[in-house]
């Protein structure tokens, strides 16, 4: 017995955003000037999406292209499954689901990385334009 799965291209863009913490302006922003919440939003109701985006969105959210292409509801339910599993009961199939999570948690650190990196850089810009102002 064959079923079709069905993925969800823009669900799971969706799905990995959430994950991370990342409000959909934040992906705009990442994604370039022509970008905006409102794209983001139309792009996250898509069922399958242009391999160009595909490409920037799996970039911009430090994910593999093939997660946003292969994440099913199976798939997510049994990530969570093997977590909470003793080692010793886990399936090759869990295992195989497990490497994309901690690649995810990998990039979600990085992302933490950026966004602090950002902050202090925005911080330091506002800094220095208080500086400029004061000065007239």
């Amino acid at each position: 017995t064959s079923t079709t799965k069905t993925i969800h291209e823009g669900r799971n863009v969706k799905r990995f955003r959430e994950m991370l913490g990342i409000k959909q302006e934040a992906l705009a922003a990442a994604l370039g000037d022509e970008w905006n919440q409102k794209k983001i939003s139309l792009l996250e109701a898509k069922d399958k999406l242009e391999a160009g985006i595909l490409e920037d969105v799996a970039k911009a959210l430090k994910v593999p292209v093939e997660a946003i292409q292969n994440l099913d509801e199976e798939g997510a339910i049994n990530i969570i499954s093997s977590t909470f599993n003793d080692s010793a009961s886990v399936n090759s199939n869990c295992t195989l689901n497990i490497n994309p999570l901690e690649r995810w948690l990998e990039a979600l650190e990085e992302n933490k990385k950026l966004y602090a990196a950002l902050l202090k850089e925005k911080d330091e810009k506002i800094e220095l334009l208080q500086k400029l102002l004061d000065k007239k």
